[in-house]
């Protein structure tokens, strides 16, 4: 009893000392608690975010407005308000791992547990505050042999529970920017079943017809190029990377995996991957986090060793490019912390990299021995604002003090 006394004395100080610590660290950070925890951080608009829960039963959908002290350009001290506000909400009967805004809409896209089903919401408006389904696509794909052909609800919540924490499991989605004024969702299972549908009329639009091993796919990502707005790269957990061009009846072109450069005994740790602006970044648990040209893949442009788990080979790692810091890239969920690290100091050759900035609020407050985090998202315009989830069922946004890097 003395020594959990002890222990609760000692957790009591870290926290007191980071409280401390955060005032000179952070420019803004702000905490809410849900009711269930949630791996979807999605914005709807520069000041509104919606989350979801993945458990078995029923799940909450909420659209939260940030905390208006966080939105203060100026006099932040005479705004008292730092709190979010649920906006709009709804719910769902299945769980929801990946949710996707439309842009330009008010409408969603979410997939979960083991359903090849896609379903549409209605985020609601000014007259009314409930988020309601809408409807669903039926999706034809790989991954449904063998299950129930609707929309996979009994299935996925039974494998829901039997994976537990494995939440990288659904159907991965992006929502592409469209030139045109038909809506689409980029979405798949694996990287034999990624296809491309309109949201109005649930045709699909583009599939990738080529017989390759299907992979675990991870991460779709629409890709910027100057002439429209067909071509997306996918990720894979083995580290592949599939290119494609909807516009093109060429066939994908598969990316090998980085050489591996880490210790045997992680050899195995999945990979995680983002795009941006012609750059592709690859990491995965052990550490192994490497930058690639979509134009000379066979290359690397930049890696590094950096030390993102806590060795307990807990959750799937999330790694994501900031939209408004030039080649930064945050790093989490195999641990209760969030990684930012700065890529352009990184070289060639691998060698170990530190964190230019960590955020340990989610380890430092939660109740949970063993918290971990489930997503974060960087804003879309402000560079050092990310938001970020953990399985405690906080939600926290926080911007850093740049004079609080630390240098690589």
């Amino acid at each position: 009893m003395r020594h959990s006394e002890e222990e609760e004395e000692e957790e009591e100080e870290a926290l007191d000392d980071w409280f401390i610590d955060s005032l000179k660290t952070y420019t803004d950070l702000h905490v809410y608690e849900l009711e269930q925890a949630t791996r979807v951080l999605e914005w709807t608009s520069q000041t509104t975010v919606c989350v979801a829960g993945f458990s078995a039963s029923k799940n909450q959908i909420l659209e939260l407005s940030l905390p208006l002290r966080l939105l203060a350009q100026q006099n932040k001290g005479l705004c008292a308000e730092r709190d979010f506000k649920v906006v709009h909400g709804g719910f769902s009967d299945t769980p929801i791992h990946s949710f996707k805004h439309i842009p330009g809409t008010r409408c969603a896209v979410s997939s979960g547990g083991q359903s090849c089903s896609l379903l549409l919401w209605d985020l609601g408006g000014d007259d009314t505050d409930v988020i309601k389904r809408t409807g669903q696509i039926k999706v034809k794909c790989e991954s449904s042999a063998g299950r129930d052909g609707e929309d996979g609800a009994d299935g996925g919540d039974r494998e829901d529970r039997e994976v537990g924490a494995e939440w990288s499991r659904g159907r991965q989605m992006a929502a592409p920017p469209s030139q045109s004024s038909e809506p689409r969702i980029l979405h798949g299972a694996t990287t034999n079943d990624v296809q491309l549908t309109d949201i109005n009329t649930g045709k699909q639009l583009y599939t990738i017809q080529e017989v390759i091993t299907p992979v675990q796919c991870q991460s779709p990502s629409p890709v910027s190029t100057s002439s429209g707005d067909g071509a997306f790269v996918c990720g894979s957990v083995n580290g592949s990377v599939l290119e494609a061009d909807s516009r093109s009846p060429a066939p994908p072109t598969c990316h090998p995996a980085p050489s591996v450069r880490s210790p045997a005994p992680t050899s195995s740790a999945p990979w995680s991957m983002d795009a941006c602006g012609g750059l592709v970044v690859r990491s995965r648990a052990s550490g192994q986090t490497v930058v690639s040209d979509l134009r000379r893949m066979d290359s690397c442009v930049a890696q590094a060793l950096v030390s993102a788990s806590d060795g307990k080979n807990r959750g799937s790692l999330n790694v994501s490019w900031s939209p408004a810091l030039q080649h930064h890239i945050a790093l989490s969920g195999v641990s209760g912390l969030v990684q930012i690290h700065n890529t352009s100091l990184w070289g060639a050759e691998l060698q170990a990299a530190h964190a230019q900035f960590e955020h340990r609020g989610h380890v430092v407050s939660s109740p949970e021995d063993d918290v971990i985090t489930t997503s974060h998202a960087w804003h879309p315009e402000r560079p050092r604002t990310l938001l970020s989830a953990a399985s405690d069922a906080s939600v926290h946004v926080w911007d850093w003090n740049h004079q609080s890097e630390s240098s690589e």
